[in-house]
């Protein structure tokens, strides 16, 4: 008599561990083989570690300003710590997907010139408005709970976006990153948008995640819309310029709906 296969029920907990050593730097214990498809259901926990990175980095700039930082050290440090906890995994790909497009020539030679691991002229200028915008629009909030609820809302509904686009584009090659984490179902991509969102509510107020929610969607958007145009699909370095152009777009947005 045949047995039938024992199938093993998700687990948020195991789920959250994977996104978490996946997404940060942090000395989490090794998650072991990693089964296929394993890394694509887990994204529904990264808004959950969005939360957390942006907790660390809120608390981060409102102690140094209450011990008298003016804002804009304080959100310059704030950003730093965001960068160090991840690895500057996002920003890293943000500065491969500027120089790609950046490249002369076709699409494959955009995608070559992404795989290089050296920073051209365009990735350094993404790299310096990334960090440069986000710092002047968590200066431009008030100190406090504010800060912080921005930070919190910004890292994890910008995280969320990411299953998102990966449903809405297939990978722009068979090998490399974004084609190795598999394709999240629908369901996960909205749990995380429903995680997400949540986030942005706690973070910014029902007013403030509605303008943080438009702000993350026009930004991600126009990054997906270039891949899609320019690579047709998304790369691993697409997904993390998508995080930070829906991250920039809501600490501005935050610092429009409060300053």
């Amino acid at each position: 008599m045949n047995e039938s296969p024992v199938i093993t029920p998700p687990s948020w907990g195991r789920d959250l561990h994977l996104a978490a050593s996946f997404l940060t730097r942090l000395p989490w214990p090794d998650p072991g083989e990693v089964a296929a498809g394993g890394l694509a259901a887990a994204m529904r926990c990264f808004p959950l570690v969005g939360l957390g990175l942006g907790l660390a980095a809120g608390l981060i700039a409102a102690g140094l300003s209450r011990l008298g930082l003016p804002p804009l050290p304080s959100a310059l440090l704030a950003v730093l710590t965001l960068a160090l906890l991840t690895g500057a995994l996002h920003e890293d790909g943000l500065a491969d997907l500027a120089d790609g497009m950046g490249a002369r020539g076709g699409r494959d030679q955009r995608l070559a010139v992404m795989r290089d691991s050296r920073s051209g002229a365009f990735g350094v200028l993404a790299l310096v408005f990334s960090v440069g915008l986000r710092a002047a629009a968590l200066a431009a909030l008030p100190g406090g709970w504010r800060l912080t609820g921005a930070l919190m809302a910004a890292a994890a509904l910008s995280r969320a976006m990411i299953p998102a686009v990966m449903q809405l584009m297939p990978p722009a090659r068979p090998d490399g990153l974004g084609a190795a984490a598999g394709t999240p179902d629908a369901g996960i991509a909205a749990t995380a948008a429903g995680i997400g969102l949540g986030v942005a509510v706690l973070g910014l107020g029902l007013g403030g995640a509605l303008a943080a929610t438009v702000a993350a969607l026009l930004g991600a958007g126009a990054v997906t819309a270039l891949a899609r145009r320019s690579l047709g699909g998304h790369t691993g370095d697409v997904l993390g310029a998508v995080q930070q152009a829906a991250e920039i777009a809501i600490l501005l947005a935050a610092a429009m709906v409060w300053s």
